[in-house]
């Protein structure tokens, strides 16, 4: 018997995620896997990098999950420093290009995965290409960025983009001595949250010597005669750069499905059925931070490149070419970061979110603490809940705050996931003692608030 073929592309978490799940259910005999990845590095975290900048993670192996040779180890035949260059989706087949030797060859599949992941946006304005102007996606731009802070004698950091990658790669340069601006186009920083929210991130930055410029349009970066970064002009001013870090936002990496004719959604990523397989194509899997997924609050697909997502896809993935079967029903949009030693948070939609998809809503906005009031390092909290007018089924929490706020997101994550209403929340049993929690937990405060606020519209 002739064994099927796998090929897959991109070497980060769905795609090898979805390649070693296939091998534990098929051996060799029954499955070939091909593996493709232009990079140097398989398996990592990217959402590490910024730790590696800053020096909290001391070296780039800290960040790899399994290496190369572990997944070859496993009869997955992976081909690092190899870019597929097309798709011929008719024929079966890939074009690969060996970066190395220069050679290209084509590859037949009886299953394909695309695991392209997310490039990092990059604004076509003058000098954007400059030396000094970096993007932080994969390991590769990580090291890059790390050799330019050591070339660099000047001190003056600019950061574009106030979002999640903005925001840490601010603290991470911070930490490495330098003043530090972050240049934002929104309103508030962290345009992930309501402006009431981010606004309390914006003054944390501040604290923290940090410099935010909000309603910043960047309209060119500066450079010197031997074309480096000098400065990054915007609308109204110029501010002085001896490095560039972009931390705009990632987009769906979909050049080469766009070229091969497979479907896309409406924010730029691949459309697949629940199984993960590409919609209208029986043999062709997607996952990762190429793909768009179901929002379960909004009911519309949206694109979130997060690992979580990324390694669930590749399991399930995994599973479905390997003979057994997974889903993948959807998200809620969870997710935490932090700049030093506040913690910011959300899951579900933001006030604007639920307005586009015709959702009434009513909100309440408490403030606690992460311990018991008397307890030794309790510390202020913020807690925002969004629920929607009359039947109070919960739309959205946001959290900023420190000593433990975030990972309090998960509370509202499972409710959420679970269709729950705000009064269903207040008598979730969560655990308390003084070291941990106040009597009444912040989401539970909040949820109180919020069934206040429903029943006083509904009343309206």
């Amino acid at each position: 018997m002739t064994a099927e073929r796998l090929v897959v592309i991109g070497a980060d978490a769905a795609g090898m995620s979805a390649a070693s799940q296939a091998r534990r259910l098929k051996g060799p005999e029954e499955l070939s896997i091909v593996a493709f990845e232009r990079g140097h590095f398989t398996s990592y975290s990217a959402c590490g990098i910024p730790y590696w900048v800053s020096g909290d993670v001391v070296e780039p192996d800290d960040l790899i999950a399994r290496s190369p040779e572990e997944h070859r180890a496993r009869a997955i035949d992976l081909r690092m420093r190899t870019e597929v260059t097309e798709i011929d989706v008719a024929g079966q087949r890939v074009r690969a290009l060996d970066r190395e030797s220069g050679e290209t060859y084509w590859t037949g599949f009886d299953k394909l995965v695309i695991a392209t992941g997310a490039r990092p946006v990059r604004p076509a304005l003058p000098g954007m290409d400059a030396a000094g102007v970096h993007g932080v996606q994969t390991l590769d731009d990580g090291q890059g960025l790390l050799d330019s802070l050591d070339r660099t004698p000047g001190r003056h950091a600019v950061v574009v983009g106030a979002g999640y990658i903005g925001v840490e790669m601010a603290e991470a340069l911070l930490k490495r001595g330098f003043e530090v601006t972050v240049l934002n186009r929104g309103e508030q920083p962290m345009a992930t949250l309501d402006p009431d929210m981010g606004r309390l991130v914006h003054d944390a930055m501040d604290g923290l010597g940090i410099t935010t410029v909000n309603r910043a349009e960047v309209t060119k970066i500066l450079t010197g005669a031997d074309g480096r970064v000098t400065a990054v002009a915007s609308n109204d001013a110029s501010h002085p750069a001896d490095v560039v870090v972009l931390g705009i936002g990632v987009e769906p990496e979909t050049t080469l499905a766009r070229a091969a004719g497979l479907p896309v959604g409406p924010h730029g990523g691949l459309l697949t059925d629940l199984s993960m397989r590409v919609v209208g194509h029986d043999n062709i899997w997607a996952g990762g931070d190429c793909v768009e997924v179901l929002d379960l609050v909004a009911g519309r697909t949206r694109h979130i490149a997060l690992g979580t997502h990324a390694n669930k896809h590749g399991q399930i993935i995994g599973a479905n070419v390997g003979g057994g079967y997974g889903t993948f029903p959807g998200v809620v949009g969870t997710a935490v970061s932090k700049v030093c030693d506040l913690e910011i948070a959300r899951t579900g939609l933001r006030e604007k979110d639920a307005r586009a998809v015709g959702l009434r809503f009513v909100t309440a906005t408490i403030e606690s603490t992460g311990r018991a009031g008397y307890y030794p390092g309790a510390q202020p909290m913020t807690v925002k809940m969004l629920a929607e007018y009359r039947t109070g089924r919960l739309l959205g929490v946001q959290i900023v705050g420190r000593d433990g706020a975030a990972k309090r997101v998960d509370i509202a994550a499972v409710a959420l996931t679970a269709g729950m209403t705000v009064e269903q929340m207040t008598a979730l049993d969560l655990g308390y003692a003084p070291p941990f929690s106040p009597v009444w937990d912040p989401v539970l405060v909040a949820a109180r608030k919020a069934v206040t606020a429903v029943r006083q519209a509904g009343t309206a």
